[in-house]
């Protein structure tokens, strides 16, 4: 066979061993039990293909085949989103999205060529460190790379009642761990099984890959157990939600007129308001981001000083605390905020306010370094609002003078389990997620920033109201799971019982996001120290065999 020929073999296999992994990671990417236990196979055909590298070229070919693979495999929805949102060629959607693939997944790239090196330099009788160590890489690598969407292999975990329950150990990159290990120890009692290595190679990793499945499970049951005694000792709130699913804003603007559009958007609130108080009082009404499409407060005509004046006539008359999403106005900044109204003493109301701090790059704010006429003019659908100060907490005043403090998320912000755990130090009680998912409605984002919503719940312990224009609304437990939800494309108003609980200490809320840059810290040290070591006992060597 000709080199050339030898190479084509070679590519096309690598190619079909990546292909078949992003297949398998696409199915658990659904998030249904049904296909959790693909988890721990994903990646096997992956590390058959890692495992016959016979250079550091081809282990860079190999993780740049799976880097492309999975972007596609995965998020294959998001070029329509993306043409659907700015009006670009769709080739020009997808070309974008490969291109970014390599940056977002470089832990593909590196997993594959420590592993490589690893298995070149590594003693035989320590196998164990090339699948830990690797890992280790992996997870490090991840804390580097600019994710949009914040995925980790440990979220198809998710679907697991008890196994997801180890988030609140190392979040959801305390899974990846668990899941690349998982796949390690199947390749490799695969592996000695086929080469009759003997009993011991085999018996060994199945044995480690039963007890991360047995002491997953055993952690989650015991801390499902833990949320249930404390949920059983407090009095539960109830919160009202309203989803009226109108999108596109500025479409129906210029269909109708803004004035007309606005109108619409808060008579179609007020209408399911109205029909869910009269079934049941509830503690605290909650609308989604940006339904309230204009500044409040500082009004900018005279109609909006006639909605503002309207919005706080309801929740007077009412006596109902209202949190709702609006834009916030300070010396011509302008923020993408939450914006609480109660009702205060001798029919005065309190007021207070949140403002978005993550926001999501070009489509809500472009840094000022490239903030030009010139981009502004080829990207006319770039965001204008600014960054807010961090993570605030609201502590507000629920119906009959209940206090609460409450951990407010406006969309994107829910993908950071940092931001989340400061919330929760500064003594957050409910986590509240406003949100407008409605540019991906449609695709299977919206289940995907529920599940982000559910791996914040359980890292901090705390419950959480999920509301947004078109869908999911959701009633998350401090478990992750969903209690009651309103679908994607649906109108509805709920009533949701949310079972409040007491602060439960986790790891993750005293630590943050701890594992991914000790992971980084660790393997770099693991990689280097024994080089350095080795040359400096080299050059000293030297010095006395020279003397």
């Amino acid at each position: 066979m000709s080199p050339i020929a030898a190479r084509a073999r070679w590519a096309g296999t690598v190619l079909l061993g990546a292909v078949a992994s992003a297949a398998l990671v696409a199915l658990f990417s659904r998030l249904e039990a049904r296909w959790v236990g693909v988890c721990w196979v994903a990646l096997v055909p992956w590390l058959w293909i890692l495992d016959r590298t016979r250079s550091w070229r081809e282990a860079l070919f190999a993780g740049g085949a799976f880097a492309l693979s999975f972007t596609a495999a995965v998020f294959g929805w998001f070029p329509e989103a993306l043409h659907s949102y700015s009006q670009a060629p769709l080739p020009l959607c997808w070309l974008a999205l490969l291109a970014l693939a390599p940056l977002m997944e470089l832990q593909f790239f590196t997993f594959a060529l420590v592993r490589h090196h690893l298995r070149r330099t590594v003693s035989t009788g320590a196998w164990w460190r090339i699948p830990l160590l690797s890992a280790l890489v992996y997870v490090g690598t991840e804390a580097l790379c600019p994710k949009l969407f914040a995925e980790t292999l440990g979220q198809g975990f998710f679907p697991s009642e008890s196994l997801r329950q180890v988030a609140d150990l190392a979040g959801a990159h305390g899974l990846t761990l668990m899941l690349l290990l998982g796949n390690e120890c199947v390749f490799a009692a695969g592996k000695a099984l086929v080469t009759r290595q003997g009993a011991r190679r085999v018996l060994a990793p199945v044995a480690v890959l039963v007890v991360l499945l047995l002491g997953g499970v055993g952690y989650g049951t015991w801390r499902i157990h833990q949320v249930a005694l404390a949920e059983a000792r407090e009095r539960p709130l109830v919160v009202g939600v309203v989803q009226a699913n109108i999108t596109k804003y500025e479409k129906l603007a210029a269909e109708l007129g803004t004035y007309d559009v606005v109108r619409m958007i808060l008579d179609t609130h007020y209408q399911l308001s109205d029909a869910l108080l009269r079934e049941r009082p509830v503690d605290l009404l909650i609308w989604p981001e940006t339904v309230y499409p204009t500044t409040f407060g500082t009004p900018k005509s005279e109609a909006g000083a006639e909605f503002d004046a309207e919005l706080t006539g309801f929740v007077s008359e009412h006596r109902v605390p209202l949190l709702f999403g609006t834009y916030d106005l300070e010396q011509e900044r302008e923020y993408n905020a939450a914006m609480f109204l109660g009702p205060g003493r001798e029919g005065t109301l309190t007021r207070s306010a949140y403002r978005k701090t993550m926001l999501f790059p070009l489509t809500e704010w472009v840094p000022e370094a490239i903030d030009t006429p010139w981009l502004r003019e080829r990207l006319p659908w770039t965001g204008y609002w600014k960054r807010g100060p961090g993570p605030r907490t609201l502590a507000v005043s629920l119906r009959e003078g209940r206090p609460l403090t409450l951990a407010p998320l406006i969309c994107y912000e829910s993908i950071f389990p940092d931001y989340v755990a400061e919330e929760a130090r500064q003594g957050a009680e409910l986590i509240v997620t406003l949100s407008n998912d409605s540019w991906f409605q449609g695709t299977p984002a919206p289940r995907l920033h529920l599940m982000h919503a559910g791996f914040r719940s359980i890292e901090t312990r705390l419950p959480q109201v999920r509301v947004t224009n078109s869908g999911i609304s959701a009633l998350i437990s401090a478990t992750g799971e969903v209690l009651a939800e309103v679908p994607d494309d649906h109108r509805a108003s709920l009533a949701l019982t949310v079972p409040v609980t007491p602060r439960l200490s986790t790891v993750m809320v005293v630590w943050g996001d701890w594992l991914r840059p000790t992971a980084l810290g660790v393997s770099l040290l693991w990689l280097l120290v024994p080089g350095v070591l080795a040359r400096r006992r080299g050059k000293t060597g030297g010095y006395f065999r020279a003397a």
